[in-house]
């Protein structure tokens, strides 16, 4: 059936799949109700597509059908309502249809909001389906957090989103893209958030998950993604939860020593911290979107070579869309109440002190300040070069407003290593830094290579440009081999 072209509502959605002849399958909903079920029923024609609905609250129904499971709101369970129903479809209908119907199953498992109000509302769903009659299947699944305070309106929410997973894994096949964007059709991202996806199948051979996350946060679903060492899409909540975390934000484009060595000396400063100690800990190096769409459009080509190039390195990467650092900071606190360390350089520590950042906020810069340093925050700073502060300095002298920092350049002798300690900020917030330093809210980084201060990215982009073999030694043996061997950033030989 080719995709219409009137006004999709989330019933019109449910109908047509209803009236398509050669779909059928099944519906297993645990948590909330059969909220997607509900909607395919309503609108009529349900017999045609519902081979059966089935919901399993009683944990001991539950486990003697999908088998016992550690979590009951997890991938994992998902996992084994999809693998059991769909086998069973299989065996109870192929002879009897198989021909001529392409059989799916829709499942989800979700902690909706509890009669005491007080749990983690999320969930996750995925459909599993074939494409042809008697063709292997492929699949689509998401994880999801549901922010309405009324427990009707996230069970209409699932509802919602369930249809438009359903509908999109049958109608936009072709475009894994719209697939993505359509989760949200007919309702807000204020009321559903969709942290992680993933396709899987013949039907998606051609498809990078990456890009597909990326997506996400593009189109305002979520605001952070997070990918492994091993290039595959994570699940915030299931990485973060109840860890120490440690940060670095950079363009790593690409990434280079320093770097690396930056993150690597935070890193051994963190673990000291007696409330670090013996805790589980995780290492991010984050990007923003605004550093991905600097150029005006999102190159998808160069986001895959930096997660590419830092997942080589074995950093787990991490994409937000948050700007400014009291957000990234607040957005871990939904996961752990354990330490969070930011590694940066002193342009990004600049940046936090200039108040032309925070005309948004009522409290201007002392309400983003008592965002950021509350519940245990600590910045690590890494040091500076006088040449490349002074240059620096008087790039953003040129700013319009101009910040006051700008003033800072003032007092330093040539040669003099600018850090956490000797760095000038604005007068009326000397007071204030000089609080952060006492209380060690900020700390210098120590341990580092002086050698390497005076490596920047874009100089390394400049070198490879003008075929000048010297950037090699400035980025990991690594990640030079990668660069020449995938001509990554304009490298020629």
């Amino acid at each position: 059936m080719s995709e219409p072209t009137q006004l999709l509502t989330t019933n019109r959605k449910a109908l047509i799949i209803n009236l398509d002849e050669q779909r059928y399958g099944t519906f297993a909903e645990i948590g909330a109700g059969q909220e997607v079920a509900r909607v395919f029923f309503q609108v009529g024609g349900a017999s045609g597509t519902i081979a059966k609905s089935m919901s399993a609250y009683d944990m001991t129904f539950s486990d003697s059908i999908y088998g016992r499971a550690p979590r009951y709101v997890s991938r994992e369970r998902l996992a084994t309502m999809l693998d059991h129903e769909y086998s069973l479809l299989i065996e109870r209908l192929k002879d009897q249809r198989g021909d001529r119907t392409t059989f799916f199953v829709f499942a989800d498992t979700v902690a909706a909001k509890s009669f005491k109000g007080s749990n983690d509302c999320h969930g996750w769903m995925g459909v599993r389906f074939q494409t042809t009659p008697l063709g292997e299947p492929s699949e689509i699944y998401i994880h999801f957090r549901m922010w309405d305070k009324d427990n009707q309106l996230q069970q209409q929410a699932i509802g919602i989103v369930g249809t438009n997973l359903i509908y999109g894994a049958f109608y936009y096949l072709n475009d894994p893209a719209k697939i993505v964007e359509s989760l949200i059709d007919n309702i807000s991202a204020d009321r559903i958030e969709i942290d992680m996806l993933k396709f899987a199948g013949p039907a998606f051979k051609d498809v990078d998950n990456r890009l597909m996350a990326l997506h996400l946060v593009r189109h305002g679903l979520t605001n952070a993604i997070m990918f492994s060492s091993d290039k595959e899409v994570l699940q915030p909540s299931e990485a973060l939860y109840k860890k120490s975390i440690l940060v670095e934000r950079g363009s790593f484009r690409p990434v280079t020593h320093v770097n690396v060595d930056m993150l690597n000396c935070a890193c051994a400063q963190f673990m000291q911290e007696p409330d670090v100690k013996g805790k589980d800990l995780v290492v991010l190096m984050e990007i923003t979107m605004n550093n991905l769409l600097a150029s005006g459009e999102l190159d998808s080509r160069d986001f895959l070579d930096r997660v590419d190039l830092l997942a080589d390195l074995g950093f787990t990467v991490l994409i937000s869309n948050y700007s400014e650092f009291f957000r990234l900071t607040s957005y871990f606190r939904r996961y752990t109440k354990e330490k969070i360390g930011v590694a940066m350089g002193i342009n990004n520590l600049l940046e936090i002190f200039t108040e032309r950042y925070y005309e948004n906020l009522e409290g201007g810069i002392l309400e983003a300040f008592g965002r950021l340093f509350r519940n245990s925050v600590k910045l690590y700073i890494y040091p500076m070069q006088r040449a490349a502060y002074d240059r620096y300095i008087s790039a953003d002298a040129t700013a319009s407003p101009a910040p006051a920092n700008a003033a800072a350049k003032k007092g330093f002798a040539a040669g003099v290593l600018i850090t956490a300690k000797n760095l000038q900020v604005a007068d009326h917030l000397r007071n204030l830094y000089a609080h952060l330093l006492e209380n060690h809210s900020i700390d210098c980084i120590v341990g580092f290579d002086p050698d390497i201060l005076d490596i920047f990215s874009r100089d390394v982009l400049r070198r490879i440009a003008a075929k000048d073999a010297s950037w090699e030694s400035m980025v990991p043996p690594t990640v030079a081999t990668t660069i020449k061997a995938r001509k990554l950033f304009g490298y020629a030989p």
